[in-house]
Order: structure tokens, then C-alpha cells, then sequence
């Protein structure tokens, strides 16, 4: 893991299922301003996949992540660009 950027938010998605941990990032990511960062904290297996996924189809970018003591945890800064954006 690299060194962890400072999160504006965190999102504690621990112990909730797919597609919960992506759809708790996507409504407060949509809260924030582009650049700032969201912090999400997932138990879920599936979250490995979902996650990049989600921010890369958004135009959001993962600046890191670790995985350990059965927690996945990613620091993802709100990109310009959400088709989900009102």
C-alpha cells in the first residue's frame, strides 16, 4: 500500500452486501466536489470487483487501497465527470 491520502469522508460499508458498499460510495460521492476524497470501507468479497469498476465507469479515480484483517478499504477522489450528476 502506498501512503494514505487524508479522506474528506468515510464510508463504512462494513458488513453490507453487494451492491450496497458501491451504492453508499455513489450517494455521498455525488455530495461531494470534484477532487475532494471518499474513504470506503467494505467486508464485502464482491467489492473487490465492484469498486474499480463503479469509479472507473464514473470518472472517479482510486488513489490507493489495502486489503487486510478481512477489510478492503479504498481512498477514491471524486472525479469532473459523473453521468449521475443532477
Amino acid at each position: 500500500m502506498t501512503s494514505v491520502p487524508e479522506a474528506h469522508v468515510t464510508v463504512d460499508a462494513r458488513g453490507l452486501l453487494c451492491p450496497l458498499p458501491v451504492l453508499r460510495a455513489r450517494k455521498v460521492l455525488l455530495g461531494m466536489l470534484p477532487g475532494q476524497i471518499l474513504c470506503l470501507r467494505a467486508t464485502d468479497p464482491a467489492a473487490v470487483v465492484d469498486v474499480p469498476h463503479f469509479a472507473r465507469e464514473n470518472g472517479h479515480e482510486i488513489l490507493t487501497s489495502d486489503d487486510s484483517g478481512g477489510e478492503s478499504r479504498w481512498w477514491v477522489r471524486r472525479g469532473e465527470y459523473s453521468p449521475f450528476v443532477p
